[in-house]
């Protein structure tokens, strides 16, 4: 049986338990990832005494909930021993009915008996650095050779976000407006106060002119963030601080990088040779959710009471 429980009727103690023991385990399903960028607005999906789990975040728009993943957090779904087609479908069947979807991502372990949309992401799982290093392309070996001049006066070392605090805020992109980036900038520092956020950086002439913030626990890291200094981009800090990183955690953690849809960008994760990994997502357009908001019917039953129909009201 599935049940719905709101966040202060979660038992985390048994939703850690499902989770950590999972065959779909995600760094951002836990508990402490989902408070930060939700703000502690999610529930929970369950099913039977927390054999499986489903977390659900939301947001509040015009006194509706809608369901969307939070910021920063790529995929949900559901979690469980081992997958499972007929209990996966049970639990989309109950979110469908149950929700108004704006936008969920499933993790890429979760199967259905119907077709979801698919997005991508990228993984290095596990191993030992230098198998990891060997397959590399050959231009992103060629750009993690820096030439003597720039070797003799640069360096990469893990900062605070204090340090880093004002270049990362200067070379922000894809924030809509100021609030938003703020956002993003109180994010990571809630993580770090958490103590699962890295940055590093790379200085050149004292400098900072490349830095990556990554969400670290103790399975995975994941990539949130690049920030480069566009005077710059030819020094290739950024290939040199994920190559670092990548040194120094491979061989107990998984390097997730976070997918991504834009060309450029998958180039240069794709150039780590990561393997390919898919997800299914479930989207309604804003301008469906909101005709639904607008398009309340009324109708009479038998004993002259008036009722709404439409989306649902939570």
């Amino acid at each position: 049986m599935i049940r719905r429980l709101k966040y202060h009727e979660i038992d985390f103690k048994k939703y850690t338990e499902c989770l950590e023991n999972s065959e779909q385990r995600k760094y951002s399903a836990t508990k402490d990832f989902l408070d930060i960028t939700s703000g502690k607005q999610w529930e929970i999906l369950v099913y039977n005494d927390y054999e499986a789990v489903m977390p659900v975040p939301f947001v509040k728009k015009f006194g509706f909930k809608l369901i969307i993943n939070p910021k920063l957090c790529q995929q949900l779904g559901i979690f469980s021993k081992e997958d499972d087609v007929t209990i996966n479908d049970a639990f989309l069947s109950f979110f469908e009915k149950k929700y108004n979807i704006w936008y969920y991502a499933f993790n890429a372990e979760n199967k259905f008996s119907k077709q979801l949309n698919q997005r991508q992401n990228f993984l290095i799982y596990p191993n030992d650095y230098e198998s990891v290093r060997q397959k590399y392309s050959p231009k992103r070996k060629r750009k993690l050779r820096l030439d003597e001049e720039v070797l003799e006066n640069s360096e990469v070392r893990e900062v605070t976000m204090a340090e880093a605090f004002g270049f990362i805020s200067k070379n922000t992109i894809g924030a809509k407006d100021e609030k938003d980036k703020n956002e993003f900038l109180k994010t990571f520092t809630d993580f770090e106060n958490a103590q699962h956020l890295k940055i590093v950086a790379f200085f050149y002439h004292g400098n900072i002119i490349n830095a990556i913030a990554v969400f670290s626990d103790d399975k995975t890291l994941a990539l949130l963030g690049t920030f480069n200094d566009k005077e710059y981009v030819k020094l290739s800090g950024s290939s040199v601080i994920i190559d670092h990183i990548i040194s120094q955690n491979i061989q107990h953690k998984i390097f997730d990088f976070e997918g991504s849809e834009v060309p450029a960008i998958e180039e240069f994760f794709r150039g780590f040779r990561p393997e390919l990994q898919k997800y299914s997502t479930i989207f309604n357009a804003k301008k469906d959710l909101l005709k639904g908001f607008l398009n309340f019917r009324f109708y009479k039953t038998n004993d002259s009471t008036k009722k709404y129909y439409g989306i649902r009201k939570k």
